[in-house]
């Protein structure tokens, strides 16, 4: 059954908790354009269908697809750059995954922080999100620098709060792991060519 008004009233909730958190870390004015495509007809009727409350819509339709597909996650994390998913490409078999900028990793880690709180206010703990994180990300296909710099967010808002989490101290921690692990991470396929061409049209 359709839940478009609960639905709709969980997205502000969210949207409001990531501009809250997102003003901890300086990027106030990019968090105000957060997770509008969900307001869209692509994502919202969809995501109303699905309507659980206490988890995402996303898995409920995951649930009830063929082969675990999601249109609501295809549409999302391709018109909003705060997603890992949003900087991964195909090529030669290569799936190639670019460092998120600074702003769009803080992003992520506000809108995280938001949802482990949205979803289960009662439950949440300064380590709702690192246990979160730390389950799922060896799954995803996340630029290395990204995936430890979110990590180290994670861990630090755990132990630490809003305070180790100030720009000036994630801005130096996400250069200083760019410079070890580089921009761009290759996850190899089973039809992967090891050696890609420049001449790929």
């Amino acid at each position: 059954m359709s839940h478009p008004f609960r639905h709709f009233a969980l997205v502000v909730r969210h949207r409001h908790r990531v501009i809250r958190n997102a003003s901890h870390f300086g990027i106030f004015f990019l968090s105000l354009r957060h997770d509008l495509s969900k307001y869209g007809p692509k994502e919202f009727w969809p995501s109303a269908r699905y309507y659980a409350g206490d988890h995402s819509p996303v898995y409920e339709e995951r649930m009830h697809s063929e082969g675990f597909y999601s249109m609501i996650t295809l549409h999302h994390t391709k018109h909003n750059p705060h997603h890992w998913e949003y900087w991964v490409e195909f090529g030669q078999g290569s799936l190639l995954a670019k460092a998120m900028p600074w702003k769009y990793a803080m992003e992520y880690v506000a809108d995280v922080l938001s949802a482990s709180y949205t979803y289960d206010p009662k439950s949440f703990k300064p380590s709702s999100a690192y246990d979160y994180f730390s389950y799922y990300h060896h799954r995803y296909f996340i630029a290395k620098a990204t995936d430890a710099f979110l990590l180290w967010c994670f861990a630090t808002y755990r132990d630490q709060g809003w305070k180790g989490l100030k720009p000036r101290l994630t801005k130096a921690k996400y250069q200083t792991l760019l410079k070890m692990y580089g921009t761009v991470t290759s996850f190899q396929t089973e039809h992967s060519d090891s050696s890609l061409s420049h001449t790929e049209k």
